[in-house]
């Protein structure tokens, strides 16, 4: 269990390198060797990974983002 969860962050870490890079060669700028890594290590990801590695990704920024969200709807609630 302890290796899955480690990798899950190793696939979220390369996703999000990757998309960088992948931005930087859409804008036409030179890319390193470790960001062409980076982008070949992503495609050969299979895709259950990499939908995995998204979806840790949304849930834990939304998840952040809706858990403040009620802090200040409570804190209005109290005054």
């Amino acid at each position: 269990m302890a290796d899955e969860s480690t990798e899950i962050f190793d696939d979220l870490y390369l996703g999000l390198r990757a998309g960088g890079a992948m931005r930087k060669q859409r804008r036409g700028e030179p890319l390193t060797t470790e960001e062409q890594e980076a982008i070949g290590r992503w495609e050969r990801l299979s895709p259950w990974r990499k939908a995995l590695a998204v979806g840790a990704f949304s849930v834990g920024t939304f998840g952040l983002g809706l858990s403040r969200r009620s802090d200040r709807v409570d804190a209005c609630r109290c005054q």
